[in-house]
């Protein structure tokens, strides 16, 4: 592994790491598979929070804010 990518990946992994955590952390704060989310986003980034914008945030929002209470 050259030293090029030596440091590229570690300014990726924090990034995804802290992506992976908050969502983690939303999905369970909104009732919403935490685990599921939480791994997702330590696939990739941003693309990961966006999907989760789209299929989790902007329902809430619609639908009035309020968490799920499964």
């Amino acid at each position: 592994m050259s030293q090029t990518e030596m440091i590229i990946l570690l300014c990726v992994l924090p990034l995804l790491f802290a992506q992976g955590f908050l969502l983690f952390m939303d999905a369970k704060k909104r009732g919403r598979y935490k685990w599921f989310w939480g791994i997702v986003g330590l696939i990739n980034f941003p693309s990961s929070s966006i999907l989760y914008w789209l299929c989790v945030v902007l329902p809430d929002r619609k639908r009035g804010g309020k968490p799920r209470k499964d």
